[in-house]
């Protein structure tokens, strides 16, 4: 990190990487911490299971779409008063999610709460491009990344063991607290990382330009394809196994968030030797190893979904399947990033806009055919896993330069020129 010159900023930057992975935890977990309270929010808000599930649907779209808005903005304007502006609509509109009287309320409220929720992400990733450099930012980068996932996992755990105190409504006003106090957090902590001469001055065609230079890259594009199509099936997951686990298999809301909370340890776990496999190793083979794991648990999902299968089977499934993804986080993330921090920040809201946006449209399909069977689960999540495996074949075209975690200069100088 760089140098600060007083006291007060040396004490900012030394818990500004805390804040940044806390920012990088909320949007997520907005998005599933009622997921166990999505039956009895169905029963109450009179909602069909898919209907219901377009509340998750309408926050990942929204988490997709304020990371594409809130990173050119914080490019041109400056990281600290978009964050304020993002959190201070997160605290609103997770109220209002509190109040819906109606789903038809509901979705669109959810859909605000996501584009604020986004808004955290994009700005911990650019203001990580701000403070770090090299393998620093790399590794920094590659922590935002577990942790996000891990939030995701962990979400339905909180919101499990919230639910047995109060109802669906209470978890939003729970959230609601929770962005007041990450407000009070960013007012004392974080100050403005990114100077007004370092600021963009060509508005959205500079942003365009850039997109267009990433998109370009076989192997920027196959590792942002991977993620998305694996994140679809993570958020499948997410979205379908409430129902799974207690309406087909009875669990109650405290035995639901008991499984959960086996899949998060599993996520937080694999994500981090992830890291370091990929480091110590080899990355493609590390990401070549999370997406075989992701399809024997997606495997098991659809054979529980052809024919019954007991418990344990689909519980190891879904951990398998967490775990997996969990794995090729981090490889993903760094084929994606080493080669481009001139502009980490595009590409990180890029490849956030793909992971979460993908989940978006995946999420509906487990509920097809209602509440009581798992084989749109199953179905979902082996095809998106099959598409992941299909992207990396775009990295195997500059496969020999993406062992490491630094880029040769040469070879980032030949693509900054493009």
């Amino acid at each position: 990190m760089h140098s600060s010159s007083s006291p007060v900023q040396s004490t900012g930057r030394r818990l500004l990487p805390s804040l940044l992975l806390l920012l990088t935890v909320f949007g997520p977990i907005s998005m599933d911490l009622y997921l166990p309270a999505l039956p009895a929010l169905s029963a109450e808000l009179g909602a069909v299971t898919s209907v219901a599930q377009l509340t998750v649907t309408a926050c990942l779209i929204g988490l997709a779409a304020g990371q594409l808005i809130a990173g050119p903005l914080s490019d041109r304007f400056g990281r600290r008063g978009i964050l304020l502006i993002g959190i201070v609509a997160y605290i609103l509109t997770s109220v209002l999610c509190a109040l819906s009287p109606t789903i038809e309320l509901l979705i669109p409220a959810r859909l605000v709460q996501g584009l604020a929720g986004g808004v955290g992400i994009v700005i911990a990733t650019a203001a990580g491009r701000d403070v770090f450099e090299g393998k620093a930012l790399i590794r920094f980068y590659g922590r935002l990344t577990v942790i996000g996932g891990f939030a995701a996992i962990v979400g339905p755990l909180l919101g499990g063991l919230l639910n047995t105190f109060t109802d669906w409504r209470g978890l939003f006003v729970f959230l609601a607290v929770i962005g007041v106090a990450i407000l009070v957090i960013t007012l004392l902590v974080f100050g403005e990382t990114l100077p007004a001469e370092q600021r963009t001055r060509g508005g959205f065609g500079e942003t365009l330009h850039a997109y267009r230079t990433l998109l370009s890259d076989r192997v920027f594009l196959g590792a942002v394809l991977n993620q998305g199509f694996l994140y679809a099936a993570l958020f499948a997951y997410l979205a379908g196994s409430t129902f799974v686990l207690q309406d087909i298999y009875g669990l109650t809301p405290q035995w639901y968030a008991a499984a959960f909370g086996l899949n998060s340890a599993g996520h937080m776990v694999f994500g981090y030797l992830a890291g370091r496999t990929a480091e110590r190793w080899s990355i493609p083979g590390t990401l070549a190893l999370g997406i075989v794991v992701t399809g024997l648990g997606a495997l098991g999902l659809l054979t529980a979904g052809l024919t019954p299968l007991p418990l344990w089977i689909v519980i190891v499934s879904l951990f398998a399947l967490s775990s997996g993804v969990a794995i090729t986080a981090p490889p993903a993330t760094t084929l994606a990033l080493s080669d481009y921090p001139q502009m980490a920040g595009t590409a990180s809201s890029l490849l956030g806009m793909v992971r979460f946006g993908f989940g978006g449209i995946a999420a509906p399909f487990v509920g097809v055919a209602g509440a009581l069977s798992i084989l749109p689960l199953g179905i979902t999540t082996v095809v998106t896993v099959l598409l992941a495996a299909a992207a990396c074949l775009l990295l195997g075209h500059r496969r020999d330069r993406t062992d490491g975690v630094q880029p040769r200069d040469d070879a980032l100088r030949a693509i900054s020129a493009h």
